[in-house]
């Protein structure tokens, strides 16, 4: 983070300087908070606290943050943002009573201080982020339904190459990872990229006001947590803030091989950039060949020229992602050349997504089990058919799925048209995994003359024990379903045996 004295935290969210006496030595609690500086991270675990840190002091189900704010100072914090006195230097912060603040309090938060430190790190980033833009400091924000991370992850390389990046490890995109990866910017940092996530309207909007993006990028919009958006135009609706709130100055990158993402254009004030392999795109990828692995190589074509992409990621559905990390890198100064470059050397960073790993008896483990939804569960299973059909002769195709969450009405169809879609691409075996997915099951069952090929088993022991005992070399084995299922434990499992 910048450097801040406590004093000034205070003011910027409008909070108030504490001090224990026992820690004032003759000095007033102003005079203290004035001299102590934040010159290191922001962080809510006393695990990572170091020399110079400002520790946040959130309530849990287990714990209360409040608890270790004396510890955290040991570690060498040199204070704490609060929500009521504690036992080391602190900024207290107000309360809060608006309605959406509180709506995304953290689970645990049963009198209201999560929300008010939430809402005081929100102010901060904010502060952190007008001060760094005013720099020339490039803030990205990423959102869609699907392939969120994964497409962060990709900018993120890319920007790289010019210049200091931060970005979020993993999924850390809601009202607490959101600040606090904006409080990993610093003086040197050129960009910033953010990956944006809504629990319901009004979030995303929320999320753009702490740190407000320059570049906007919308992926796709799909059909995950219906439940709690109730149809997929509402979905639209919320995940299109982010091109409302851009600048007029700022630009719109939007996937137009999706017509609800294509009509986000008429939303926005901004300049828009359109991606995609229609024809019409402005970044778009022509002659696109998956080969044994399910790895992309296309033409990149932009408005300089084109160049040659191989990337080095599972799934068809990463060419898409690849464009809009492309459209990026090209506003910000990368040249076509370069960005075909970067894309060919580009990493899988963020775990269980498409992580690719064959055992040495030949058995080839695809662990996507870090969430799910009917379009990632989708592109999954074609990865899956592609790298089996590759094979000569075609290797066995396992899909371990199981349930994938938040989808209201849909849950039944949403299953049992996975489980159709596993038929159709003649995928060997279909293990579904728990009574929640048991529509997937039914739907395998349903579509063509599946018998034995499909299975339902109660828990993940049973899905491991089974693959123990049929598994044979050369099997392609994908693992997939909704975080709340914990299916990695199956491809963990599967790894773990293939070591010894």
């Amino acid at each position: 983070m910048i450097q801040l004295s406590l004093a000034e935290i205070a003011t910027i969210v409008g909070g108030t300087v504490h001090v224990p006496e026992d820690l004032l030595a003759g000095a007033s609690a102003e005079a203290v908070a004035s001299s102590a500086v934040v010159t290191g991270s922001v962080e809510f675990d006393t695990r990572k606290v170091g020399p110079g840190s400002l520790f946040v002091a959130l309530p849990g189900v287990r714990v209360d943050g409040h608890a270790f704010a004396a510890a955290a100072v040991e570690a060498g914090a040199v204070g704490v943002l609060a929500a009521r006195e504690v036992d080391a230097p602190a900024v207290l912060v107000p309360p809060v009573d608006d309605a959406h603040t509180r709506s995304v309090a953290l689970t645990g938060d049963t009198d209201g201080s999560g929300a008010a430190v939430l809402a005081a790190l929100a102010k901060l980033a904010r502060h952190v982020t007008d001060v760094l833009s005013a720099k020339g400091l490039a803030v990205v924000g990423v959102t869609g339904s699907s392939g969120k991370t994964s497409t962060k992850d990709l900018i993120a390389q890319l920007l790289e190459h010019l210049g200091t990046t931060v970005a979020p490890p993993g999924s850390f995109n809601n009202e607490l990872g959101h600040p606090w990866t904006v409080l990993r910017a610093a003086e040197d940092t050129r960009h910033l990229v953010l990956e944006l996530s809504a629990r319901g309207p009004g979030h995303i909007a929320a999320l753009c006001r702490t740190a407000p993006p320059r570049i906007g990028v919308v992926l796709n919009v799909g059909t995950a947590h219906l439940s709690e958006f109730g149809s997929q135009a509402a979905v639209a609706k919320t995940k299109g803030e982010l091109v409302e709130e851009l600048p007029a100055d700022g630009v719109a990158i939007l996937n137009l091989d999706d017509p609800l993402v294509t009509a986000m254009a008429e939303r926005t004030g901004a300049r828009v950039v359109f991606v995609g392999q229609n024809p019409a795109a402005d970044v778009r990828a022509e002659d696109v060949e998956l080969d044994d692995q399910a790895r992309a190589r296309f033409t990149l074509v932009t408005a300089e020229g084109s160049a040659p992409v191989e990337l080095d990621l599972h799934g068809a559905h990463h060419v898409g992602n690849a464009l809009a990390a492309a459209a990026v890198a090209l506003e910000l100064g990368a040249t076509t050349a370069q960005v075909a470059d970067w894309l060919s050397t580009a990493q899988r960073r963020s775990d269980r997504r498409m992580e690719v790993t064959t055992r040495p008896d030949g058995v080839t483990v695809l662990n996507d089990s870090f969430n799910a939804n009917p379009e990632s569960m989708s592109a999954a299973l074609k990865t899956l058919a592609t790298m089996a059909r590759a094979g000569n002769p075609r290797r066995r195709a396992w899909a371990v799925l199981g349930v994938m969450g938040e989808l209201g009405d849909n849950t039944v169809s949403a299953h049992d048209e996975i489980g159709r879609l596993a038929v159709r691409l003649d995928i060997s075996r279909l293990v579904v995994v728990g009574e929640q997915a048991r529509p997937m099951h039914q739907g395998a069952n349903l579509e063509g003359s599946w018998g034995e090929e499909s299975v339902l088993v109660p828990d993940v022991e049973a899905a491991i024990a089974l693959l123990r005992e049929e598994l044979r070399g050369d099997d392609v084995v994908l693992v997939k379903a909704s975080k709340a299922a914990a299916l990695w434990r199956v491809a963990d499992a599967l790894l773990e045996a293939g070591t010894k």
